[in-house]
């Protein structure tokens, strides 16, 4: 009352002209702010009614969400783990973000169980090589050496490049690894570094790598597409004949059922093309092109029929607009080698995210490297074989093969799409990096959202939104789960800290692989449960999704408390079937998991 009071009295004192001005200035001020809340409200509702396609949901941009994780006071958080609350202060995107095209930055630094500041690596003339393999534990520990040694290096896995095993042998008489060379010396394997260092003998080698450059009979570092066979196969002859087709007809934006629709070709000017150039009837080269329909090459504009002759609008794969704007892994058009089976494809994925994650993530699998990535050649190696996505064949494949390929494909991506387009900082930029950053597979193009919700899923919908990502018609929709599978939940890595860890999973080990992958998340911190005060702490991803776990807060516990420690899930089960359990949502911090 005394404040208030005070305004008055202090009110009193000014002159008429002067509380006009005041009054004036309120009431502009007053009308921008319900402007700008009218503005926020009607685009917030409009994004939710229109039920855009690969979305996510609200939820997910909430601008409480946004923010970094802090000290909770409120019951039930106070457990949470330590780990995802730090924030370490160098963020590798500070680079990408404004430079994405620069020349690779610098070689691997191993980062395992690494945190806070990064001291920058010493100057050097020499160059420090060190052999790997996949699964290989000393390995891991001599990146982690040399790391603290703040010495770059280049990591040459002898998994990656086969014909490195063979100079391995014949320079070092052993295949066996890991193995560091300062320039053309053989300085030896974990153990032969600890040793030189607790004798002494480590700084004059280190002397020498500063002050030396390599001799020619050091080792090379790998050159670009070495051992990949990625880009290798039969040339497609069908590629060629579109190729020349492109060149031929007229490619043009054409007005079809009130609507433009850009780059397009006529039917009946193909057939006129085909006929010409195989020297076939007119009725065969329709049914030439619909094989040329069939291998994705081109389609219908509005997917009306597969080919026919006469004033029907096609168009080309690379020339769809969302595809050549929005898909990442169609740089240089439709590849022109014979599509490989998707087992194969899959298997160097899988072999590729496995040395990506050996090399660049901590331990644990909750920290990456991002800067290191983006410099390394199994990344490169790794664009280049997305490409051959473009017109595989996903029909045969097993439940099992769709969800290991899938998660792989979505945690690779997710870290493709960091090193383009930066971070996400806000709601918006995650909408977009979830939804608008895709891949084209198998002739459709899929966003992040679209595999998480429209394949894992089930097609279901993405978390308070209105809309299934998949139609009653898209094609993608064969392709879908016949229901959602909860676990994967606990397997898909977006980049943020709540996230779960990096793992890479196989079709062979794919449900063992999920319930290891649920039970290092929910018994790391995912869900903390309190008996004496009977209260739970759970991650925001069980609230999210919780309708694949459960039909209510209740069986959504059970579910996951399957996979805590088994005296913690009988505790838990017996808790919950007896009193009323308190729920508590821990804040989600999506800063990245570098």
């Amino acid at each position: 009352m005394e404040a208030h009071q005070s305004l008055s009295d202090r009110s009193l004192d000014l002159d008429p002209d002067g509380q006009s001005n005041i009054l004036a200035d309120k009431a502009v001020a007053l009308k921008n702010f319900v402007r700008e809340k009218s503005v926020g409200a009607v685009s917030t509702m409009l994004r939710r009614l229109s039920g855009k396609k690969d979305d996510i949901g609200d939820e997910f941009a909430d601008d409480e969400n946004s923010k970094e994780v802090t000290d909770s006071n409120r019951e039930g958080e106070t457990h949470v783990s330590q780990k995802a609350c730090e924030k370490p202060s160098w963020n590798p995107l500070s680079y990408f973000k404004f430079s994405r095209d620069a020349d690779d930055l610098g070689n691997k630094v191993g980062q395992q169980e690494v945190h806070g500041d990064i001291t920058q690596p010493i100057p050097m003339k020499g160059r420090a090589i060190l052999y790997t393999r996949l699964r290989c534990q000393e390995c891991k520990e001599a990146r982690l050496f040399l790391y603290r040694k703040r010495l770059r290096y280049v990591e040459i896995n002898i998994d990656v490049y086969p014909s490195r095993k063979l100079e391995l042998e014949k320079i070092s008489g052993s295949s066996s690894v890991p193995k560091v060379f300062f320039n053309e010396v053989l300085i030896g394997g974990i153990n032969e570094m600890k040793g030189l260092e607790e004798s002494g003998k480590l700084k004059d080698k280190l002397d020498f790598l500063i002050s030396e450059a390599p001799s020619p009979e050091a080792p090379l570092p790998p050159l670009s597409g070495e051992d990949d066979v990625s880009s290798s196969g039969a040339v497609d002859e069908l590629a060629a004949i579109v190729r020349k087709m492109k060149e031929s007809i007229i490619v043009k934006d054409r007005f079809y059922k009130m609507r433009w629709f850009t780059s397009c070709f006529v039917g009946s000017e193909a057939v006129d093309f085909i006929s010409e150039d195989q020297y076939l009837e007119r009725a065969e080269a329709v049914e030439f092109g619909r094989k040329l329909a069939g291998k994705l090459f081109f389609q219908h504009i509005l997917d009306e029929n597969a080919f026919e002759d006469g004033n029907h609008f096609y168009r080309f794969l690379d020339q769809d607009p969302i595809v050549s704007t929005q898909c990442y892994n169609i740089p240089r058009g439709i590849l022109e080698v014979k599509p490989k089976p998707i087992s194969e494809i899959a298997s160097r994925l899988r072999f590729l995210s496995h040395a990506i994650f050996d090399a660049y993530t901590s331990e644990d699998g909750r920290h990456v490297d991002y800067r290191s990535i983006h410099g390394s050649e199994e990344f490169a190696r790794y664009l280049r074989t997305v490409e051959e996505l473009q017109r595989v064949e996903l029909q045969d494949m097993s439940r099992e093969e769709k969800l290991a390929f899938f998660i792989n494909l979505y945690n690779m991506m997710a870290i493709h799409a960091i090193l383009v387009w930066g971070h996400p900082v806000g709601p918006l930029e995650r909408r977009k990096l979830f939804g608008d950053f895709k891949y084209v597979v198998a002739g459709c193009t899929y966003s992040l959202s679209a595999i998480q919700n429209g394949i894992l899923r089930g097609n279901q919908r993405p978390p308070y939104n209105l809309m299934k990502p998949f139609s009653a018609k898209d094609k993608r929709g064969k392709v879908a789960l016949p229901y959602a599978e909860p676990l994967i939940h606990f397997a898909l890595v977006c980049g943020t800290r709540s996230g779960p860890a990096l793992r890479c999973y196989s079709p062979g080990n794919i449900d063992k692989e999920l319930v290891d992958a649920a039970c290092d998340f929910l018994r790391s911190g995912g869900l903390i449960f309190d008996l004496n005060a009977k209260v739970a702490s759970v991650s925001k991803i069980l609230k999210w999704f919780s309708v694949d776990f459960g039909k209510n807060e209740v069986e959504v516990l059970k579910h996951a408390s399957n996979y805590l420690e088994s005296a913690d899930s009988e505790a838990v089960l017996e808790l919950l079937s007896n009193t009323q359990l308190k729920v508590t949502y821990q804040p989600y911090d999506w800063g990245l998991n570098c």
